[in-house]
């Protein structure tokens, strides 16, 4: 079942095209995309077998059930996808006790969002559990949205995550900037009709139409995020 924190507002700025930002977490808004790979260093050492900055380009951003399948195809681990996952996440949730640093930008960005009313969405491909734990360091209260990788059918790259918030928020995908760090991200965002903001974080994003790249929150405004929404885009 879908959750979703109570909305602070739902309608965006007087005289704007942009509807709705919606925000990816890991890597984007939190400083977390290294404990993910901290918690997958570990547990496979558990396991006798040594992971490389190799692996980690290609399931930095993927959802748990195709990173584990990835990483247990490449070692030979001798362990089940649904056992893995329950023990990255077990690992990964240690590290979050003391709370995950903000990316630099993103405290800034959100107070300034909800300052001019305009509608956000947090989606991730980390399963709710976890995004709460996350939300106490974000604030809910900066979110009108929530939607978490286990309460969609198909998770990114697939569009149905950035789908589903547009819905829910009653907006139209062509006017919701979409802000993302992996290539996985962005591909779920652009397949669903979103104009994308690029802040690569651990790996690399390709170029191409619809991306905009930045390379920090701080270059980020409302006014950026507006000026992405051409007026043309209109109902």
């Amino acid at each position: 079942m879908t959750s979703s924190i109570p909305a602070l507002a739902t309608r965006p700025a007087e005289g704007s095209a942009l509807q709705a930002v919606l925000l990816d977490m890991d890597g984007t808004l939190v400083d977390s995309e290294g404990f993910w790979w901290d918690a997958e260093v570990e547990v496979f050492a558990e396991l006798g077998h040594e992971l490389t900055d190799e692996h980690r380009q290609v399931v930095v951003g993927g959802p748990m059930s195709r990173s584990a399948a990835y990483l247990i195809g490449v070692t030979g681990a001798d362990i089940t996808v649904p056992a893995l996952s329950a023990l990255l996440n077990a690992k990964f949730t240690e590290r979050l006790e003391h709370g995950v640093a903000l990316m630099p930008g993103a405290r800034r960005l959100l107070t300034e969002l909800a300052a001019h009313q305009v509608p956000t969405a947090l989606v991730s491909a980390t399963h709710r559990h976890i995004m709460d734990r996350v939300l106490r360091s974000l604030g809910p209260e900066n979110f009108t949205v929530t939607i978490a990788g286990d309460e969609v059918t198909r998770t990114k790259p697939d569009p149905e995550p950035y789908l589903t918030a547009a819905r829910r928020l009653g907006a139209e995908p062509a006017r919701c900037v979409v802000i993302e760090d992996t290539e996985t991200g962005v591909t779920s965002a652009q397949t669903a009709g979103c104009p994308v903001v690029a802040v690569p974080s651990v790996t690399t994003v390709e170029p191409a139409e619809g991306r905009t790249f930045v390379t920090s929150l701080e270059e980020v405004d409302v006014a950026f995020l507006r000026s992405l929404v051409s007026v043309g885009d209109r109902a």
